[in-house]
């Protein structure tokens, strides 16, 4: 029996207000996911049971503490009936999968507070293909009015009970990101669903570079449940590297030097409206928008390891990975072109920085991760570790580009990730590092990561699993040749790519990870990261 929504002038409707649905609600498709652990499982107390039409017929209905299950009501056929017996099917949904409710009613132009009673609308969450989320409705069409307000609370009631789900959040929308579309998706996509669900919202536009950075040092957040970023990396790594300052000032830490920063207090939200969106595609496993919203909606919430950037035993900033090198000198050619579109850019400072490609003569110290049960009890628990038992390594030469991620960076042009062989909240870093070799042997080794195929398999690429990682240059200047024009170089110091966002530095960059050291708004990791 197929869930459709009627084609006449209805809408969802709570206290008479009409609302729209957003542009991707869709009906709940036919034969909803059965099993006989889940009807099993359904089969709790029964709350409610009543009579509603669902499709084009009516069915008996009953609700219990976490599923709405219906079966037609049919006229009485012979045993044995095999299409009898398929209409009588039951079908059902699980309660926590449904992110709002609202009393359906017919509204006319002249009706502005209230109009004839439906029934009732619930709105759910329902799962997809390749990771993503979609939103839905199923219509329980009743007329009566003391019936429909009995269950509507219920529902209500049961809808308050599920933990995470948000009821404020703070916005910060940057309305440069990509092609500057990040306010139309926010307002045509995701405010819609946000307002559905009842989510208050204070929307704040990020104005320059720093704007979240700065505000979030002193406004106000004990009266919001998360804060949710719409842009791109560079914005998302902001607000992130603000909230966790934010948290180590909370907790009386001194923020130039930290050592065992405290967790983020708000967890963060990404949506996706930047030219490459690593971050939010690593956390949901495709950068979709609804799916983002609808994680954001259900409270889906993990905890995911972030990266310290220090020079001279200083602070730079909070991170999720980082690449020094090619990757750096690419960016920094980006920046000078910023007035390109962003594909443009992008596509130009790579070639650009192919034709000139050259390596970086450093010294790259690491610690390599260790797996023993202590150790991982110890890091789970914050505590600093003692250098004096931890095993560095050491590797010098010219290398042409240096990739540490704690997070896989799933990208359009690495669909299975810069660092495949990294999870999210492993307690881990991928140390990547492209020894220096031809330009066509490099450019091979780029290639592959469009592919399917090994991107590590080549005699110039090393992968280490890290803890720790230290990058000293041993250039006196940024790679500066006074016969040849550089324009990566920089009196500040060497280009790094942190998050999409150019940092330059002139010193030795310490990185160290700290587990689960924020709460990001997204699925589980091992149900979203795409298996290699």
């Amino acid at each position: 029996m197929p869930w459709r929504r009627r084609r006449s002038r209805v809408s969802a409707l709570e206290g008479g207000q009409e609302e729209e649905a957003p542009p991707e609600a869709a009906a709940v498709p036919s034969a909803p996911l059965t099993s006989p652990q889940q009807t099993e499982e359904a089969a709790e107390r029964i709350l409610l049971r009543g009579i509603f039409e669902i499709g084009r017929g009516s069915c008996d209905v009953v609700l219990s503490e976490r599923a709405l299950r219906w079966r037609p009501i049919l006229p009485e056929r012979p045993a044995g009936d095999s299409k009898h017996d398929w209409l009588c099917k039951e079908e059902f949904i699980e309660l926590k999968d449904v992110f709002s409710v609202k009393l359906k009613r017919r509204c006319s132009v002249k009706q502005q507070r209230s109009g004839t009673l439906l029934g009732i609308t619930l709105f759910i969450c329902l799962k997809k293909e390749q990771n993503k989320l979609k939103n839905s409705t199923l219509d329980l069409i009743n007329l009566s009015e003391d019936h429909c307000d009995i269950w509507f609370r219920q529902f209500k009631k049961i809808l308050a009970g599920f933990p995470n789900r948000p009821k404020s959040l703070k916005i910060f929308l940057n309305p440069q990101s990509h092609k500057k579309e990040a306010t139309q998706v926010y307002y045509e996509k995701v405010e819609p669903l946000l307002k559905i669900a009842g989510i208050k919202t204070d929307v704040t536009i990020m104005e320059y570079q720093g704007h979240a950075l700065s505000l979030l040092k002193e406004c106000e957040l004990q009266g919001f449940d998360g804060v949710v970023c719409v842009g791109g990396d560079g914005s998302a790594s902001e607000v992130a590297h603000a909230l966790l300052l934010r948290a180590q000032k909370n907790a009386g830490m001194e923020t130039d030097r930290i050592l065992t920063p405290v967790r983020a207090q708000l967890p963060l939200g990404l949506i996706p409206a930047g030219s490459t969106n690593v971050l939010a595609h690593s956390l949901h496993g495709v950068p979709h928008v609804v799916t983002a919203t609808l994680h954001i909606i259900m409270g889906h919430v993990q905890l995911v390891d972030v990266c310290t950037f220090s020079s001279t035993g200083k602070l730079l900033r909070f991170g999720f990975s980082a690449m020094f090198g090619f990757g750096g000198r690419a960016l920094a050619l980006a920046e000078k072109y910023r007035w390109m579109s962003p594909n443009q850019r992008r596509d130009f400072a790579v070639i650009k920085a192919l034709a000139k490609l050259k390596p970086e003569d450093c010294e790259i110290s690491f610690l390599p991760f260790n797996t023993s049960d202590d150790v991982q009890e110890r890091r789970e628990q914050g505590s600093p570790k003692c250098d004096c038992n931890d095993q560095w390594q050491m590797i010098q030469g010219q290398f042409l580009n240096v990739s540490i991620m704690a997070i896989p960076c799933l990208c359009s042009v690495a669909p299975r990730g810069l660092a495949p062989n990294t999870r999210l909240n492993n307690g881990s870093m991928a140390l990547i590092i492209a020894q220096n070799t031809s330009r066509s042997e490099f450019i091979k080794h780029l290639k592959r990561y469009a592919s399917v195929k090994n991107q590590f398999n080549f005699p110039f690429v090393e992968t280490y699993t890290v803890e720790e990682v230290k990058v000293h240059p041993r250039n006196n200047t940024s790679g500066y040749n006074p016969e040849e024009e550089d324009e990566t170089a920089s009196e500040n110091g060497f280009p790094w790519n942190v998050d999409g966002d150019l940092m330059e530095v002139s010193s030795e960059v310490h990185i160290r990870l700290h587990p689960r050291l924020i709460s990001l708004y997204g699925g589980s990791m091992e149900e979203m990261i795409p298996k290699s």
